[in-house]
């Protein structure tokens, strides 16, 4: 076990630190002087730091690419809000001192019973073409295993081994219950879209070291992938539906609803309009969950910026928490201290309101 993790960065600013890291990404940039220095992204379960390494930097060049383990030896400090570490030491790590547990998260879930929650909800499909051709996806022995330990995103949301499986149940369960609520959706297809849209992530990601992006997944991308193994498996089926099949694809190919977010067409029934919405809260909601769960020991309920969200977040936990006093009560002779209801009684004066937190372009007083 790694005695020192980067979500534990809050607990050692401006202290030397030795740990192991893998290395996500490794570039050598010039300084102004024109020698070079490293610019890394190291990982562990916990999250990704940046760091930097100015000095003796020749000497460590060629010793390690992406994707090797490190032990460095280097100070934790902040660079414009932001944890960062200033590398003083590194070595690469031999396979024997690697602990691969300790580098990748993974799901704090049960993987086996979120595999049988997602079987049943397949096997409630009513369809017998749509029921049989998702369980040809599940009964394969590779798309299986991948399928339960697969990350469903790179870094924007369950990013985590498991991920994908989280994801999705977590998705069909949203699916389940919009479809009571809208009865006009039809739920076979529904669901049917929600197991395939991100299908192709486990040929699109790499997750043995750090999770990156496979050639074929650069090149291609999820959604072609899953296209071709869409028709794998429909073949399998005998008599599928031409008409299934072009919906099936529709809802694979629209499920991200922008054209500036990949999709070549927009989403044009109703299925495949719920899919991309649902798909999208669900990955927003984890992005949110992990950037709380990051900056829990921040005393702070507002998160620095978030890049995916675009926007700093408030943690409304915190913001609601009750405050600590910082004036200790003291008895008197007059009898015990009665404390005022805070629904009731006023604020004594302007000063004893929270402050409230100004964002760019917002007027706190409009």
């Amino acid at each position: 076990m790694k005695d020192f993790y980067i979500s534990e960065c809050v607990h050692h600013e401006n202290k030397i630190i030795t740990s192991s890291f893998v290395v996500v990404s490794k570039q050598i940039k010039p300084k102004k002087s024109g020698e070079p220095y490293l610019a890394l992204t190291l990982g562990d379960r916990s999250g990704h730091l940046e760091a930097k390494m100015w000095d003796n930097v020749e000497e460590v060049l060629n010793a390690f690419e992406q994707d090797d383990f490190l032990k460095i030896k280097g100070l934790v400090n902040k660079y414009k809000n932001r944890f960062q570490l200033t590398v003083h030491k590194l070595r690469k790590l031999g396979e024997s001192e690697i602990e691969f547990a300790d580098y990748l998260p993974k799901t704090t879930k049960n993987i086996d019973e979120l595999w049988q929650t997602l079987s049943d909800f397949v096997a409630s499909i009513r369809s017998p073409h749509l029921r049989s051709v998702i369980q040809a996806f599940m009964a394969d022995p590779e798309i299986g295993a991948a399928y339960r330990n697969a990350p469903a995103a790179k870094t924007l949301h369950h990013a985590y081994i498991g991920g994908l499986l989280d994801h999705v149940v977590s998705l069909f369960r949203s699916c389940d219950l919009m479809c009571r609520n809208y009865p006009q959706i039809n739920r076979d297809l529904l669901l049917s879209g929600a197991f395939l849209h991100d299908v192709g992530k486990i040929h699109e990601l790499t997750y043995n070291r750090s999770f990156s992006y496979t050639t074929r997944g650069q090149l291609l991308g999820h959604m072609v992938i899953e296209l071709e193994m869409l028709h794998a498996k429909i073949a399998l089926v005998p008599g599928f539906p031409d008409e299934l099949k072009t919906l099936l694809e529709h809802l694979i190919i629209s499920h991200h609803g922008q054209y500036d977010f990949g999709s070549p067409k927009l989403p044009m029934f109703p299925e495949a309009l719920m899919l991309h919405y649902l798909d999208d809260l669900d990955s927003k909601m984890e992005a949110m969950r992990a950037h709380f769960e990051r900056e829990a020991d921040l005393e702070s309920p507002w998160t620095s910026y978030n890049g995916s969200l675009g926007r700093p977040l408030l943690n409304t936990s915190k913001f609601l928490a009750p405050k600590k006093s910082s004036h200790p009560q003291h008895s008197s002779s007059l009898g015990p201290v009665v404390e005022a209801d805070p629904e009731s009684a006023p604020p004594s004066d302007a000063s004893s309101i929270d402050e409230i937190p100004t964002l760019p372009g917002l007027d706190p007083q409009g």
